[in-house]
């Protein structure tokens, strides 16, 4: 092999390799992208849980409300503060208690005022007292998952502009929505708490953000 050869074999080869490297570099990074992605994709209009609609004829003014615009609130070290004491006090404050020992039916969504509730009266209740404190009504929602038994759950979901954070009354550690390991089915709109939207893949989302 003369020296002129071996030269474009090596040049080639170093080409080869520069084109390997970055193709694995973007990719790698597209990976890393689509994992921190903040927002699980909302998908269209879906029917509302039973226990929302039966929520709405016992609290009617909780329902009555005008669609609005969305809004995502700014998570200073306050208001984060304020929302990690709210979830432990209601996670700490309720007893958990089934609809059907509680009430007798199967469904029932309402505030826990005496003391014990199931996980959408938690969500209800956490809902109720950071609006009370403040926090957009917009950024607060009633979210239905399939937990990790595959069981149906409710929790509340808090938009943010770092992403979805998940109050739950199984924890009172606030997760990022994709690090509790649930199925995400469906929630309330940002625009109309009285409309639910399916939910699926992950996403990039606009900026609605207000500050708190």
């Amino acid at each position: 092999m003369n020296s002129v050869t071996g030269a474009k074999r090596g040049l080639t080869a170093c080409v080869i390799l520069m084109t390997f490297g970055a193709a694995l570099f973007a990719s790698t990074e597209a990976s890393r992208a689509e994992e921190q992605l903040p927002y699980i994709g909302v998908g269209g209009e879906t029917s509302a849980p039973i226990g929302w609609a039966e929520f709405c004829v016992e609290y009617a003014p909780e329902c009555d409300t005008a669609p609005s615009v969305p809004h995502d609130v700014v998570v200073s070290t306050r208001a984060w503060t304020e929302l990690k004491r709210i979830n432990i006090a209601v996670n700490t404050k309720i007893k958990p208690m089934t609809d059907m020992d509680h009430w007798g039916v199967v469904e029932r969504w309402n505030y826990p005022d005496d003391g014990y509730g199931d996980c959408e009266d938690y969500a209800l209740q956490k809902r109720k007292l950071l609006m009370q404190a403040g926090w957009p009504r917009e950024a607060l929602l009633m979210t239905v998952v399939r937990d990790h038994n595959g069981n149906g759950h409710a929790v509340l979901t808090v938009k943010t502009d770092r992403g979805e954070y998940i109050l739950d009354n199984q924890t009172s550690d606030i997760l990022f929505w994709s690090d509790t390991g649930y199925r995400f089915v469906k929630r309330q709109s940002q625009t109309d708490p009285n409309v639910w939207v399916s939910l699926g893949e992950s996403r990039a989302a606009p900026a609605t953000a207000s500050s708190r």
